[in-house]
This record gives structure tokens, C-alpha cells and sequence, in this order.
């Protein structure tokens, strides 16, 4: 086995030199977890925090993938290196992305200035796997200008793509019904800029007066006021002034501090998250299987409340 493929340091040189192998196995390596991904992840952290990460969400149908790969034509033809990361639903046999890559965005295969990743969900609350924000941190940490997370569409959950990325665009189509779910989700809080796609359809007048009413309800004077753009993406419709109001948006973070609020904010999470999976593995470990089960069947039985179980597990680890 070649050394790229077995040691992290190797093969995050590898990657950074620009081999296209090098950095499918980086990405598969940090995907998949463990010490060796957390190796690699420390080796790029130096690197991170350039890159203009952009989230795409939005109801399934709304034609995203296309918008997407609208979108990133026009980060290379200005001359950026894009990478993209597109949140597939999980088989239920393999685990793996249902949608690959290669069935996606064909104008940007061959394409030495951007990379496409299609990401398992693998069950994950909100529709982002876990290991999205890692990968994220890769193409950040290999020198990607922007990266671009389309998520799979799965609903009210979605929200959590604001905590993966600062800018989070949400793309909806006339005559879908989703108002309403919007409002449910929370969409309208996080969402930074509103697109109605397939305005070439009737109707796209009407769902961007109904968007701009919902946000004339929420919206703060003194904040970002979230333009909502018209876009046809199957013709490249619009996707000039797309792309201006995502760099508009992330030139207001800047010049207002959000993006450094932000960031210490998503360290701060992150950092947390680690803690809490870790701190659980060690206490699992340390609880046998027996114990376990035992206090589980209390607790189903009421002989015990669920605190109580906590009190006697978290015993086991001092």
C-alpha cells in the first residue's frame, strides 16, 4: 500500500500538491472518523479560515443542484477555486450517498479548480452528517476560495446549516406550498439571502412578494437586510447578482465583526460537541454492558428515575 495511503501527514502533502486521489482518500479519511482523520484535521488547521463557506438549502425539487453548479461556473470563471460538498441522502444497505458524484454538476468534471464531494447524511439529525463541518474545514484547510454545502433538502431540520456556514442561501420555487414551513422551521431567521428559483415559472412574482412580506415581520432595521433574488437556473438566470449578494453578505460580516462572532461561536460548539462524544466513550467504556442494561430496565420498570441512572453511571467514571 503506498504511504499517501496509510499515513495523514503523506497524504495531506499529497492532497495540497494538487493529486486528485490524495484528496479523495483525505476526504474519505476525515468522512469516516478516528485517529487518523483527527490526525489530518490537526496537520490542516493552520491552513483554515480563508476560504467563503456558503450554504445551500432548500426544499427537495427546488433544483439546487443545478443552482449550484450555476453558481460555482461563475466563482471559476473569475478566476476561484471552489469546492463542493453535496449532502445526499444515506442507502439503507451501504450507508453511502444515494446521489454521487459523478451523476452531478458534469460541466465542473475535469475541472482542476474545483472538487465535488458527494456526503452521506448517514441518519443525521437535520439532514447534514456530523462530518460535514470536518470536510468543510479539508477543502478550507487545501486552499479552496469558496465552499459550497448543498444539503439534502430534508425539512424543518435544516436550520442547522447556519451553523456550518455563515452565509446560508435558501432556495424556493413558486407553487411548492412552503411557506408555511418556513415560518415552522425557522428558515427565515437564518436565512441570509432568498432565491426563487425556476422564475421562468408562473408564480415566481407572487412567491417573491410573499417572501419579502414574511420578512418585513422578522427582519431587525439595524441588521442585514436578506435580499430575495429572482433565478432561473437551468438557463443561468440571475446567478451574477446570486453570486453579488453572497459576496455582499460576507463583506457585511466583516466590516460588522459577525464573522469573527461567528467563528468563536462555532469553535466554541464544536469544541463542545468533542468533549461530550468523548467524555461519553470514556464512560461507556467504563460502564460494562451488564450495568447498563440493568439501570436501562429500572428505568423502563420506574423503579428508578432517569437521573438517578445518570447519578450511578457517572459513579463509574471517578
Amino acid at each position: 500500500m503506498p504511504p499517501t495511503e496509510r499515513d495523514p501527514r503523506a497524504l495531506v502533502e499529497a492532497a495540497r500538491a494538487g493529486d486528485l486521489r490524495a484528496k479523495a482518500r483525505l476526504f474519505t479519511l476525515v468522512e469516516n472518523g478516528g485517529p487518523d482523520a483527527q490526525a489530518a484535521l490537526a496537520l490542516l488547521a493552520a491552513s483554515t479560515g480563508r476560504a467563503h463557506v456558503v450554504g445551500i438549502t432548500g426544499p427537495p425539487g427546488a433544483g439546487k443542484s443545478t443552482l449550484v453548479s450555476q453558481l460555482a461556473g461563475v466563482v471559476r470563471q473569475r478566476g476561484q477555486t471552489i469546492a463542493i460538498l453535496a449532502v445526499d441522502p444515506s442507502s439503507p444497505i451501504t450507508g453511502g450517498a444515494v446521489l454521487g458524484d459523478r451523476i452531478r454538476m458534469q460541466n465542473l468534471h475535469g475541472d482542476s479548480g474545483a472538487y465535488i464531494r458527494s456526503v452521506s447524511t448517514r441518519g443525521a439529525v437535520g439532514g447534514l452528517a456530523r462530518a460535514v463541518e470536518d470536510l468543510v474545514s479539508v477543502a478550507d484547510g487545501l486552499g479552496y476560495d469558496v465552499v459550497l454545502v448543498e444539503t439534502v433538502g430534508a425539512g424543518q431540520d435544516e436550520a442547522d446549516i447556519a451553523g456550518i456556514a455563515p452565509t446560508v442561501v435558501l432556495v424556493e420555487v413558486p407553487h411548492l406550498g412552503d411557506d408555511v414551513q418556513a415560518i415552522k422551521a425557522g428558515i427565515l431567521e437564518i436565512a441570509d439571502v432568498f432565491v426563487v428559483n425556476k422564475a421562468d415559472r408562473d408564480g415566481a412574482d407572487q412567491a417573491a412578494a410573499v417572501l419579502r412580506a414574511m420578512l418585513s415581520l422578522v427582519q431587525q432595521p439595524e441588521s442585514w437586510k436578506p435580499p430575495v433574488l429572482k433565478t432561473s437556473a437551468i438557463n443561468g438566470e440571475g446567478i451574477e447578482k446570486l453570486l453579488a449578494a453572497i459576496d455582499e453578505h460576507q463583506e457585511f460580516l466583516r466590516k460588522s465583526g459577525r464573522l469573527d462572532a461567528w467563528r468563536v461561536e462555532r469553535a466554541r460548539r464544536r469544541l463542545l460537541d468533542g468533549a461530550r462524544e468523548r467524555l461519553l466513550q470514556r464512560l461507556l467504556t467504563a460502564v460494562p454492558d451488564e450495568e447498563l442494561q440493568s439501570l436501562a430496565l429500572a428505568i423502563a420498570e420506574h423503579r428508578i428515575s432517569a437521573s438517578q441512572a445518570v447519578e450511578t453511571l457517572l459513579s463509574f467514571d471517578q
